[in-house]
Protein backbone atom coordinates (compact mmCIF):
# COMPACT_ATOMS: atom_id res chain seq x y z
CA UNK A 1 0.00 0.00 0.00
CA UNK A 2 2.96 2.24 0.56
CA UNK A 3 3.92 2.09 -3.05
CA UNK A 4 0.47 2.81 -4.10
CA UNK A 5 -0.08 5.96 -1.69
CA UNK A 6 3.34 7.24 -3.20
CA UNK A 7 2.16 6.74 -6.43
CA UNK A 8 -0.87 8.52 -5.86
CA UNK A 9 1.29 11.77 -4.41
CA UNK A 10 2.75 13.20 -7.36
CA UNK A 11 -0.97 13.35 -8.87
CA UNK A 12 -2.57 15.27 -6.27
CA UNK A 13 0.39 17.84 -5.85
CA UNK A 14 0.18 18.39 -9.75
CA UNK A 15 -3.83 18.68 -9.59
CA UNK A 16 -3.88 21.23 -6.53
CA UNK A 17 -4.47 24.61 -7.19
CA UNK A 18 -1.83 25.67 -4.66
CA UNK A 19 1.70 24.20 -4.79
CA UNK A 20 3.26 24.58 -1.46
CA UNK A 21 7.11 25.29 -2.19
CA UNK A 22 9.89 24.29 0.15
CA UNK A 23 12.14 26.83 1.49
CA UNK A 24 15.73 25.72 0.72
CA UNK A 25 18.23 25.74 3.74
CA UNK A 26 21.22 27.65 3.44
CA UNK A 27 20.18 29.49 0.56
CA UNK A 28 21.59 33.39 0.59
CA UNK A 29 19.78 36.52 -0.91
CA UNK A 30 21.54 39.18 -2.33
CA UNK A 31 21.01 43.08 -0.36
CA UNK A 32 20.36 44.58 -3.44
CA UNK A 33 16.46 45.17 -3.53
CA UNK A 34 14.94 44.28 -6.38
CA UNK A 35 12.50 45.52 -8.49
CA UNK A 36 9.09 44.19 -8.48
CA UNK A 37 9.64 43.20 -12.11
CA UNK A 38 13.11 41.85 -11.49
CA UNK A 39 11.83 39.99 -8.03
CA UNK A 40 8.71 38.61 -9.20
CA UNK A 41 10.35 36.79 -12.35
CA UNK A 42 12.95 34.05 -10.22
CA UNK A 43 10.11 33.62 -8.64
CA UNK A 44 8.04 32.85 -11.27
CA UNK A 45 10.47 30.90 -13.05
CA UNK A 46 11.28 28.91 -10.10
CA UNK A 47 7.75 28.18 -9.34
CA UNK A 48 7.26 27.34 -13.01
CA UNK A 49 10.01 24.84 -12.57
CA UNK A 50 8.68 22.99 -9.76
CA UNK A 51 5.13 22.51 -11.51
CA UNK A 52 6.71 21.38 -15.11
CA UNK A 53 8.73 18.89 -12.45
CA UNK A 54 5.44 17.77 -10.76
CA UNK A 55 3.71 17.66 -13.78
CA UNK A 56 6.14 15.26 -15.45
CA UNK A 57 6.42 13.13 -12.08
CA UNK A 58 2.52 12.99 -11.81
CA UNK A 59 2.88 11.72 -16.31
CA UNK A 60 4.81 9.42 -15.06
CA UNK A 61 2.83 7.59 -12.34
CA UNK A 62 -0.36 8.10 -14.92
CA UNK A 63 1.40 6.23 -17.66
CA UNK A 64 3.06 3.80 -15.31
CA UNK A 65 -0.59 3.04 -13.89
CA UNK A 66 -2.05 2.74 -17.40
CA UNK A 67 0.80 0.06 -18.51
CA UNK A 68 0.17 -2.00 -15.76
CA UNK A 69 -3.78 -1.38 -16.00
CA UNK A 70 -3.44 -2.87 -19.33
CA UNK A 71 -1.34 -5.76 -18.53
CA UNK A 72 -3.94 -6.28 -15.43
CA UNK A 73 -7.08 -6.45 -18.21
CA UNK A 74 -4.88 -8.73 -20.53
CA UNK A 75 -4.16 -10.72 -17.73
CA UNK A 76 -7.86 -10.74 -16.48
CA UNK A 77 -9.06 -11.11 -19.99
CA UNK A 78 -7.07 -14.05 -20.70
CA UNK A 79 -7.26 -15.59 -17.45
CA UNK A 80 -11.37 -15.24 -17.54
CA UNK A 81 -11.85 -16.58 -21.15
CA UNK A 82 -9.21 -19.63 -21.21
CA UNK A 83 -11.04 -21.01 -17.72
CA UNK A 84 -14.36 -20.70 -19.50
CA UNK A 85 -12.87 -22.23 -22.70
CA UNK A 86 -11.18 -25.18 -20.30
CA UNK A 87 -14.03 -25.63 -18.52
CA UNK A 88 -15.99 -26.59 -21.69
CA UNK A 89 -13.28 -28.88 -22.99
CA UNK A 90 -13.00 -30.90 -19.62
CA UNK A 91 -16.66 -31.68 -19.84
CA UNK A 92 -15.96 -33.21 -22.91
CA UNK A 93 -14.52 -36.05 -21.04
CA UNK A 94 -15.30 -35.37 -17.48
CA UNK A 95 -18.85 -34.43 -16.36
CA UNK A 96 -18.54 -33.51 -12.90
CA UNK A 97 -19.18 -29.77 -12.48
CA UNK A 98 -19.46 -30.02 -8.64
CA UNK A 99 -16.45 -32.11 -8.60
CA UNK A 100 -14.13 -29.63 -10.66
CA UNK A 101 -16.23 -26.70 -8.60
CA UNK A 102 -14.53 -28.47 -5.13
CA UNK A 103 -11.15 -29.30 -6.71
CA UNK A 104 -10.31 -25.64 -8.30
CA UNK A 105 -11.87 -23.77 -4.73
CA UNK A 106 -9.19 -26.03 -2.99
CA UNK A 107 -6.22 -24.10 -4.51
CA UNK A 108 -7.52 -20.92 -2.74
CA UNK A 109 -5.41 -22.53 0.13
CA UNK A 110 -2.21 -21.07 -1.88
CA UNK A 111 -3.48 -17.23 -1.51
CA UNK A 112 -2.07 -16.52 1.67
CA UNK A 113 1.28 -18.48 1.33
CA UNK A 114 1.62 -16.62 -1.75
CA UNK A 115 1.15 -13.18 -0.37
CA UNK A 116 3.74 -14.00 2.21
CA UNK A 117 6.04 -14.76 -0.40
CA UNK A 118 5.59 -11.70 -1.98
CA UNK A 119 5.23 -9.66 1.68
CA UNK A 120 9.12 -11.00 2.26
CA UNK A 121 10.32 -9.87 -1.47
CA UNK A 122 8.69 -6.65 -1.06
CA UNK A 123 8.57 -5.38 2.23
CA UNK A 124 11.62 -3.39 4.41
CA UNK A 125 9.96 -4.48 7.48
CA UNK A 126 10.00 -8.46 7.41
CA UNK A 127 7.81 -10.38 10.16
CA UNK A 128 7.52 -14.18 10.47
CA UNK A 129 4.42 -16.69 9.33
CA UNK A 130 2.96 -16.57 12.66
CA UNK A 131 3.56 -12.26 13.23
CA UNK A 132 2.22 -11.99 9.97
CA UNK A 133 -0.38 -14.21 10.49
CA UNK A 134 -1.75 -12.87 13.46
CA UNK A 135 -1.94 -9.48 12.28
CA UNK A 136 -4.00 -10.40 9.37
CA UNK A 137 -6.35 -12.13 11.51
CA UNK A 138 -7.56 -8.63 13.73
CA UNK A 139 -9.54 -8.97 10.64
CA UNK A 140 -12.17 -11.01 12.04
CA UNK A 141 -12.18 -9.52 15.49
CA UNK A 142 -10.22 -8.62 18.35
CA UNK A 143 -10.24 -12.64 19.32
CA UNK A 144 -8.43 -13.56 15.56
CA UNK A 145 -9.92 -16.24 13.96
CA UNK A 146 -11.58 -18.70 16.48
CA UNK A 147 -14.29 -21.40 16.07
CA UNK A 148 -17.19 -19.36 16.14
CA UNK A 149 -16.00 -16.83 13.60
CA UNK A 150 -14.79 -19.63 11.41
CA UNK A 151 -18.48 -20.87 11.13
CA UNK A 152 -20.49 -17.38 11.60
CA UNK A 153 -18.15 -14.78 8.65
CA UNK A 154 -16.56 -17.68 7.10
CA UNK A 155 -18.52 -20.39 5.86
CA UNK A 156 -21.62 -18.64 4.30
CA UNK A 157 -18.91 -16.91 1.91
CA UNK A 158 -17.77 -20.49 1.54
CA UNK A 159 -21.04 -21.75 0.52
CA UNK A 160 -21.76 -18.54 -1.74
CA UNK A 161 -18.36 -19.24 -2.95
CA UNK A 162 -18.98 -22.88 -4.46
CA UNK A 163 -22.03 -22.32 -5.32
CA UNK A 164 -21.53 -19.48 -7.79
CA UNK A 165 -18.90 -21.48 -9.19
CA UNK A 166 -20.52 -24.07 -9.44
CA UNK A 167 -23.69 -22.66 -10.92
CA UNK A 168 -21.59 -20.64 -13.83
CA UNK A 169 -19.60 -24.62 -14.43
CA UNK A 170 -22.99 -25.83 -15.17
CA UNK A 171 -24.40 -23.64 -17.07
CA UNK A 172 -21.16 -23.93 -19.18
CA UNK A 173 -22.77 -27.85 -20.05
CA UNK A 174 -26.00 -26.52 -21.24
CA UNK A 175 -25.42 -23.49 -23.07
CA UNK A 176 -22.28 -21.85 -24.95
CA UNK A 177 -19.52 -20.10 -23.46
CA UNK A 178 -20.33 -16.68 -25.19
CA UNK A 179 -23.57 -16.25 -23.59
CA UNK A 180 -22.32 -17.59 -20.09
CA UNK A 181 -19.58 -14.82 -19.73
CA UNK A 182 -22.11 -12.24 -20.99
CA UNK A 183 -25.08 -13.32 -18.73
CA UNK A 184 -22.60 -13.34 -15.62
CA UNK A 185 -21.44 -9.42 -16.60
CA UNK A 186 -24.63 -8.77 -14.79
CA UNK A 187 -23.64 -9.38 -11.37
CA UNK A 188 -22.43 -5.98 -11.60
CA UNK A 189 -26.49 -4.65 -11.82
CA UNK A 190 -26.96 -7.19 -9.19
CA UNK A 191 -24.96 -6.08 -6.87
CA UNK A 192 -25.55 -2.07 -7.31
CA UNK A 193 -29.55 -3.25 -6.53
CA UNK A 194 -28.63 -5.19 -3.36
CA UNK A 195 -26.14 -2.36 -2.14
CA UNK A 196 -28.65 0.28 -2.68
CA UNK A 197 -31.85 -1.63 -0.84
CA UNK A 198 -29.41 -3.41 2.20
CA UNK A 199 -26.38 -0.88 2.05
CA UNK A 200 -28.20 2.24 1.56
CA UNK A 201 -25.81 3.31 -0.98
CA UNK A 202 -26.30 6.78 -2.89
CA UNK A 203 -29.29 6.38 -5.26
CA UNK A 204 -28.25 6.99 -9.38
CA UNK A 205 -30.23 7.32 -12.35
CA UNK A 206 -27.53 5.83 -14.60
CA UNK A 207 -27.29 2.67 -12.62
CA UNK A 208 -30.59 2.13 -12.96
CA UNK A 209 -30.69 2.27 -16.58
CA UNK A 210 -28.09 -0.32 -16.39
CA UNK A 211 -29.58 -2.47 -14.35
CA UNK A 212 -32.90 -1.99 -16.63
CA UNK A 213 -30.35 -2.45 -19.58
CA UNK A 214 -29.26 -5.70 -17.60
CA UNK A 215 -32.43 -7.43 -17.08
CA UNK A 216 -33.47 -6.77 -20.86
CA UNK A 217 -30.23 -8.37 -22.09
CA UNK A 218 -31.34 -11.15 -19.87
CA UNK A 219 -34.83 -11.17 -21.83
CA UNK A 220 -33.25 -10.71 -25.29
CA UNK A 221 -30.78 -13.48 -24.56
CA UNK A 222 -33.29 -16.29 -23.45
CA UNK A 223 -35.32 -15.50 -26.78
CA UNK A 224 -32.59 -15.68 -28.96
CA UNK A 225 -32.73 -19.41 -28.46
CA UNK A 226 -36.91 -19.51 -28.97
CA UNK A 227 -37.63 -19.97 -25.54
CA UNK A 228 -36.16 -23.89 -25.30
CA UNK A 229 -35.96 -25.79 -22.07
CA UNK A 230 -32.13 -26.36 -22.27
CA UNK A 231 -31.47 -22.74 -22.93
CA UNK A 232 -33.70 -21.26 -20.45
CA UNK A 233 -31.96 -23.67 -17.83
CA UNK A 234 -28.57 -22.79 -18.75
CA UNK A 235 -29.47 -19.11 -18.63
CA UNK A 236 -31.28 -19.19 -15.31
CA UNK A 237 -27.96 -21.45 -14.06
CA UNK A 238 -25.63 -17.94 -14.92
CA UNK A 239 -28.39 -15.71 -13.71
CA UNK A 240 -28.19 -17.57 -10.78
CA UNK A 241 -24.33 -17.21 -10.12
CA UNK A 242 -24.59 -13.49 -10.88
CA UNK A 243 -27.13 -13.40 -8.10
CA UNK A 244 -24.51 -15.41 -5.67
CA UNK A 245 -21.68 -13.55 -6.69
CA UNK A 246 -23.79 -10.29 -5.98
CA UNK A 247 -24.73 -11.73 -2.76
CA UNK A 248 -21.04 -12.50 -1.51
CA UNK A 249 -19.86 -8.87 -2.37
CA UNK A 250 -22.47 -6.99 -0.71
CA UNK A 251 -22.68 -9.54 2.62
CA UNK A 252 -18.79 -8.73 2.61
CA UNK A 253 -19.37 -5.49 2.65
CA UNK A 254 -21.86 -5.72 5.13
CA UNK A 255 -20.20 -7.97 7.80
CA UNK A 256 -16.78 -7.53 7.50
CA UNK A 257 -16.34 -3.91 5.53
CA UNK A 258 -12.86 -3.82 3.20
CA UNK A 259 -10.20 -5.83 4.20
CA UNK A 260 -6.79 -4.95 3.01
CA UNK A 261 -4.22 -7.06 1.02
CA UNK A 262 -2.71 -9.35 3.77
CA UNK A 263 -6.30 -9.87 5.59
CA UNK A 264 -8.19 -10.62 1.96
CA UNK A 265 -5.37 -13.38 1.15
CA UNK A 266 -5.90 -15.01 4.48
CA UNK A 267 -9.66 -14.71 4.41
CA UNK A 268 -9.34 -16.46 0.89
CA UNK A 269 -7.03 -19.13 2.12
CA UNK A 270 -9.83 -19.91 4.94
CA UNK A 271 -12.43 -20.43 2.21
CA UNK A 272 -10.11 -22.99 0.84
CA UNK A 273 -9.83 -24.79 3.97
CA UNK A 274 -13.27 -24.55 4.22
CA UNK A 275 -13.98 -26.19 1.22
CA UNK A 276 -11.29 -28.84 2.11
CA UNK A 277 -12.65 -29.73 5.34
CA UNK A 278 -16.91 -29.48 5.34
CA UNK A 279 -17.28 -29.62 1.21
CA UNK A 280 -15.36 -32.91 0.18
CA UNK A 281 -18.36 -35.18 1.31
CA UNK A 282 -20.12 -34.02 -0.91
CA UNK A 283 -17.80 -34.90 -4.28
CA UNK A 284 -17.81 -38.48 -2.67
CA UNK A 285 -21.87 -38.68 -2.28
CA UNK A 286 -21.90 -37.47 -5.66
CA UNK A 287 -19.79 -40.18 -6.86
CA UNK A 288 -21.10 -43.18 -4.67
CA UNK A 289 -24.73 -42.23 -5.96
CA UNK A 290 -23.51 -42.02 -9.73
CA UNK A 291 -24.80 -38.15 -10.04
CA UNK A 292 -21.36 -37.19 -10.99
CA UNK A 293 -19.28 -40.81 -12.22
CA UNK A 294 -16.18 -41.64 -14.33
CA UNK A 295 -15.28 -45.01 -14.55
CA UNK A 296 -11.51 -44.78 -13.46
CA UNK A 297 -8.86 -42.63 -12.03
CA UNK A 298 -6.54 -42.85 -15.16
CA UNK A 299 -9.73 -41.24 -17.83
CA UNK A 300 -9.52 -37.79 -15.45
CA UNK A 301 -8.30 -35.29 -17.60
CA UNK A 302 -5.78 -33.87 -15.08
CA UNK A 303 -4.26 -31.42 -17.21
CA UNK A 304 -7.36 -29.63 -18.24
CA UNK A 305 -8.68 -29.71 -13.74
CA UNK A 306 -5.15 -28.66 -12.81
CA UNK A 307 -5.06 -25.91 -15.75
CA UNK A 308 -8.71 -24.57 -15.44
CA UNK A 309 -7.37 -24.08 -11.47
CA UNK A 310 -4.50 -22.26 -11.89
CA UNK A 311 -6.46 -19.93 -14.13
CA UNK A 312 -9.04 -18.95 -11.60
CA UNK A 313 -6.43 -18.52 -9.45
CA UNK A 314 -4.42 -16.34 -11.22
CA UNK A 315 -7.63 -14.09 -11.95
CA UNK A 316 -8.91 -14.17 -8.54
CA UNK A 317 -5.07 -12.71 -7.72
CA UNK A 318 -4.96 -10.26 -10.22
CA UNK A 319 -8.63 -9.14 -9.50
CA UNK A 320 -8.19 -8.90 -5.59
CA UNK A 321 -4.80 -7.59 -5.88
CA UNK A 322 -4.24 -5.56 -9.33
CA UNK A 323 -5.66 -2.43 -7.28
CA UNK A 324 -2.26 -2.33 -5.66
CA UNK A 325 -0.65 -1.48 -9.71
CA UNK A 326 -3.67 0.24 -11.41
CA UNK A 327 -7.43 1.71 -11.34
CA UNK A 328 -10.12 -0.95 -10.49
CA UNK A 329 -12.22 0.60 -13.39
CA UNK A 330 -9.37 -0.78 -15.60
CA UNK A 331 -9.56 -4.25 -14.02
CA UNK A 332 -13.39 -4.76 -14.46
CA UNK A 333 -13.33 -4.15 -18.09
CA UNK A 334 -10.99 -7.58 -18.32
CA UNK A 335 -14.41 -9.24 -17.56
CA UNK A 336 -16.64 -7.71 -20.44
CA UNK A 337 -13.62 -8.32 -22.53
CA UNK A 338 -13.64 -11.90 -21.99
CA UNK A 339 -16.83 -11.87 -23.73
CA UNK A 340 -15.61 -11.10 -27.67
CA UNK A 341 -12.98 -13.56 -26.88
CA UNK A 342 -14.96 -16.23 -25.66
CA UNK A 343 -17.52 -15.47 -29.06
CA UNK A 344 -14.15 -15.46 -31.42
CA UNK A 345 -13.78 -19.06 -29.93
CA UNK A 346 -17.04 -20.35 -30.06
CA UNK A 347 -17.73 -18.98 -33.68
CA UNK A 348 -14.74 -21.15 -34.74
CA UNK A 349 -15.26 -24.35 -32.66
CA UNK A 350 -18.76 -24.63 -31.96
CA UNK A 351 -22.53 -24.38 -33.82
CA UNK A 352 -23.43 -21.31 -32.27
CA UNK A 353 -25.58 -19.10 -34.29
CA UNK A 354 -24.83 -15.20 -33.92
CA UNK A 355 -28.24 -13.67 -35.26
CA UNK A 356 -29.87 -10.09 -34.54
CA UNK A 357 -31.39 -10.89 -30.96
CA UNK A 358 -28.27 -12.38 -29.69
CA UNK A 359 -26.14 -9.39 -30.89
CA UNK A 360 -28.33 -6.82 -29.62
CA UNK A 361 -28.39 -8.93 -25.91
CA UNK A 362 -24.43 -8.86 -25.49
CA UNK A 363 -24.65 -5.26 -26.71
CA UNK A 364 -27.04 -4.04 -24.31
CA UNK A 365 -25.86 -6.19 -21.28
CA UNK A 366 -22.02 -4.37 -22.48
CA UNK A 367 -23.22 -0.86 -22.34
CA UNK A 368 -25.19 -1.65 -19.01
CA UNK A 369 -21.79 -3.05 -17.55
CA UNK A 370 -19.98 0.12 -18.79
CA UNK A 371 -22.67 2.45 -17.30
CA UNK A 372 -21.94 0.62 -14.30
CA UNK A 373 -18.64 1.65 -13.73
CA UNK A 374 -19.21 5.28 -13.95
CA UNK A 375 -17.63 6.81 -10.82
CA UNK A 376 -20.34 8.50 -8.44
CA UNK A 377 -19.34 12.10 -9.40
CA UNK A 378 -19.59 11.43 -13.03
CA UNK A 379 -22.99 14.02 -13.17
CA UNK A 380 -20.26 16.89 -11.21
CA UNK A 381 -17.28 16.18 -13.74
CA UNK A 382 -19.67 16.00 -16.50
CA UNK A 383 -21.24 19.61 -15.56
CA UNK A 384 -17.81 20.98 -15.13
CA UNK A 385 -16.45 19.80 -18.31
CA UNK A 386 -19.81 21.72 -20.11
CA UNK A 387 -19.20 24.78 -18.23
CA UNK A 388 -15.77 25.18 -19.53
CA UNK A 389 -16.39 24.21 -22.61
CA UNK A 390 -18.75 26.95 -22.39
CA UNK A 391 -16.74 29.67 -21.06
CA UNK A 392 -13.77 28.62 -23.70
CA UNK A 393 -16.77 29.35 -26.66
CA UNK A 394 -17.61 32.65 -25.70
CA UNK A 395 -14.14 33.78 -24.83
CA UNK A 396 -12.99 32.91 -28.37
CA UNK A 397 -16.07 34.72 -29.70
CA UNK A 398 -15.07 37.83 -27.46
CA UNK A 399 -11.99 37.56 -29.46
CA UNK A 400 -13.01 37.08 -32.78
CA UNK A 401 -15.46 40.05 -32.33
CA UNK A 402 -12.92 41.89 -31.18
CA UNK A 403 -10.33 41.19 -34.10
CA UNK A 404 -13.37 42.26 -36.18
CA UNK A 405 -14.00 45.31 -34.38
CA UNK A 406 -10.35 46.32 -35.10
CA UNK A 407 -10.36 46.17 -38.78
CA UNK A 408 -7.64 45.71 -41.40
CA UNK A 409 -5.95 48.53 -40.52
CA UNK A 410 -5.33 47.43 -36.95
CA UNK A 411 -4.30 43.94 -38.02
CA UNK A 412 -1.96 45.65 -40.37
CA UNK A 413 0.12 47.44 -37.44
CA UNK A 414 -0.16 44.27 -35.21
CA UNK A 415 1.66 42.55 -38.21
CA UNK A 416 4.51 44.42 -38.43
CA UNK A 417 8.21 43.74 -36.41
CA UNK A 418 8.96 45.50 -33.62
CA UNK A 419 11.50 47.62 -34.76
CA UNK A 420 9.27 49.28 -37.34
CA UNK A 421 7.93 52.32 -36.05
Amino acid sequence: MKKHSARVAPLSACNSPVLTLTKVEGEERPRESLGPAEAQAPAGAEASGRTSHLCWRCSQAQLKKIFWGVAVVLCVCSSWAGATQLAKLTFRKFDAPFTLTWFATNWNFLFFPLYYVGHVCKSAEKQSVKQRYRECCRFFGDNGLTLKVFFTKAAPFGVLWTLTNYLYLHAIKKINTTDVSVLFCCNKAFVFLLSWIVLRDRFMGVRIVAAILAIAGIVMMTYADGFHSHSVIGIALVVGSASMSALYKVLFKLLLGSAKFGEAALFLSVLGVFNIVFITCIPIILYFTKVEHWSSFDDIPWGNLCGFSVLLLTFNIVLNFGIAVTYPTLMSLGIVLSVPVNAVVDHYTSKIVFNGVRVIAIIIIGLGFLLLLLPEEWDVWLIKLLTRLKVRKKEEAAEGGADVGLGPQSKSRRARPSFAR
